[in-house]
């Protein structure tokens, strides 16, 4: 298992070649000079969508985003309809990424990525949100991950076979056959993600789990409380598997205010940093690439998407400075003028996902 401690003990004979590595995928294929275009950017969870325009997916791109990993269905589903619609979603992302092969490259291993900066494109790895598409049967994880699946939840906001999701009040931890679904998942080469996860389940997989597991999109407990933020202790112990905790972009998880509350972003990064460590930060969006207006028609549609989940009081859910494809740069920016050197943005931007991605994916 990798420890937080050999990892750290690691890092200094590790250093160079890490180094090597996002220093050769910062620079192929990039010759303008903004820090985002020369580092290397990876999304631990957002969107990829069939409506965006050849427009906007040259903007993402030229904003620097290099790599993301992206839901590929309602993960409010159980049962034979969770992998009936699993399997449509990988369907669905595999003709988006034909469609529009001049931008982008399905990914399902770190030499994808390598491959995507050289042509470049953004590189779209598989991710599910909950493991309710494979039902009892361990088996069906095989076949997901020959399909392209490289990520998968554990739970999404409730209980399940494995364990619980942040919303129940009595939920459990990870179940008995929670156990044999992370030690399958470790078998795999499949990277366990704990977004969602009620403290108690998530604790446990960090516990039992071989491989360094993360928490794509989450955000500080200790600085909102929310019941989809993560508490230090949770943080702690995702770094002590060597894994990442993202940080997202979800306003309503850091503060009620909808104006000028940018900074509190910047602050759930950095309790990040400090709880966790600089080595296992990143940044998962959970957003949007668009540039969102409160339409009645954008309104609409995300009351089809989110069901029960919509609550008109909290919308919009983003930050306005960060509505759009440049968002990335906004955050580097910003980060930059709080006094963060180079070394930590390039780690939180991409470095720490790209190894924790080589380590446990390949």
């Amino acid at each position: 298992m990798i420890t937080r401690r050999n990892f750290t003990l690691g890092l200094t004979a590790g250093a160079a070649t890490l180094a090597a590595s996002t220093s050769a995928l910062g620079t192929l294929n990039k010759t303008s000079q903004t820090p985002t275009q020369k580092a290397f950017i990876f999304d631990a969870m957002g969107e990829i969508r069939d409506v965006y325009t050849d427009s906007l997916i040259s903007e993402i791109i030229d904003s620097g985003l290099n790599a993301i990993a992206v839901t590929l269905c309602d993960p409010k589903t159980y049962e034979q309809e969770a992998f009936d619609v699993t399997l449509a979603g990988i369907h669905e992302y595999d003709t988006i990424i034909k469609n529009n092969s001049q931008f982008y490259l399905k990914a399902t291993s770190v030499k994808d990525i390598e491959r995507a900066r050289t042509e470049n494109k953004i590189a779209l790895f598989y991710l599910t949100q909950n493991s309710t598409h494979i039902g009892r049967d361990l088996d069906k994880i095989d076949l997901f991950y020959s399909l392209g699946q490289r990520v998968c939840q554990i739970t999404y906001n409730y209980q399940n076979w494995a364990g619980s999701g942040c919303k129940e009040k009595n939920g459990s931890g990870l179940t008995k056959f929670g156990h044999e679904l992370v030690e399958k998942l470790n078998s795999t080469n499949m990277l366990i993600d704990l977004s969602h996860a009620n403290m108690r389940t998530m604790a446990d997989v960090a516990k039992v789990s071989k491989q360094p597991v993360h928490i794509s999109h989450t955000c500080a407990m200790a600085l909102f409380e929310n019941e989809r933020n993560t508490t230090d202790e949770n943080m702690k112990a995702v770094a002590d598997t060597g894994g990442v905790v993202g940080i997202c972009q979800m306003r309503p998880f850091m503060t009620h205010e909808k104006k000028d509350v940018l900074h509190v972003y910047f602050e759930h990064i950095e309790h990040a940093i400090k709880v966790a460590g600089v080595e296992h930060v990143g940044i998962g969006s959970d957003r949007d690439h668009r540039r969102l207006n409160m339409t009645p028609e954008y309104i609409a549609e995300l009351k089809r998407e989110e069901g029960a989940n919509f609550n008109d009081k909290e919308w919009p859910l983003y930050f306005e400075e960060l509505n759009g494809p440049r968002r990335m740069e906004v955050i580097w920016d910003g980060m930059k003028k709080r006094g963060h050197s180079t070394s930590t943005l390039e780690k939180v931007f991409g470095a720490n996902l790209l190894r924790l991605y080589r380590d446990v994916v390949g």
